[in-house]
């Protein structure tokens, strides 16, 4: 009777959960980083920041070219063209995801040159992409959590800023020991990532091997 007369019906758990997490995730993917962490005044920790539940890193260089040139090396990362930096290790993450049933660094990319959401990147998915912005790739690995590199290009001072930002949503325990112990090979891989981004739009060259 009452259902009859008020219309309404009971959200169960299992969907209002999602439904939360949905709108946490809608959030979190509309956070510009270059803004957010400029707001934010906490000094780096080892481990890096804490957004809610979520672990950041983030890092950034400027290079003396427009959004356009400095996103363009950014553009054609993964597949053929590798990494940047540590290709070696990236193969190695892609051969023990393999091994645990993830897709590995296997799949490649659909275009050396262009991404569009939906795309697969190796053992990442393009997630969101405004070409000369922003590049939002979501992990498809094996891992305790979820994970998220996204790249970010802004005008500054007559070149532009790239910001590049690894975003961690741990589950569990193992989640955080997985982060934490990775947080010194992710320093390294990641911030010489940055370095030869910024140096091949400088260059205006291609991807390094």
């Amino acid at each position: 009777r009452a259902l009859e007369d008020f219309r309404v019906r009971p959200r169960g758990v299992k969907d209002a959960l999602a439904r939360a997490l949905s709108n946490e995730d809608s959030a979190f993917a509309a956070t510009r980083w270059s803004d957010a962490l400029s707001a934010n005044r906490s000094a780096p920790t080892y481990g890096g920041l804490k957004f809610g539940s979520r672990l950041v890193d983030s890092r950034a260089a400027w290079v003396a070219r427009s959004p356009d040139q400095a996103f363009r090396p950014i553009a054609r990362i993964g597949g053929k063209a590798g990494w940047y930096y540590g290709n070696r290790l990236w193969r190695l993450r892609g051969a023990l995801d393999w091994l645990v049933g993830g897709p590995g660094m296997r799949r490649g990319r659909r275009d050396p040159e262009a991404l569009v959401p939906g795309d697969t990147l190796d053992f990442w998915r393009v997630e969101a992409v405004e070409p000369g912005r922003l590049l939002r790739l979501a992990a498809e690995m094996r891992v305790p959590g979820r994970a998220w590199l996204q790249f970010e290009v802004t005008g500054e001072r007559g070149g532009s800023l790239i910001r590049q930002t690894a975003l961690f949503d741990p589950v569990g325990l193992a989640g955080l020991i997985y982060w934490y112990a990775l947080w010194v090979i992710h320093q390294l891989v990641f911030a010489g990532m940055l370095r030869s981004i910024a140096r091949e739009a400088e260059a205006g060259g291609d991807v390094g091997a």
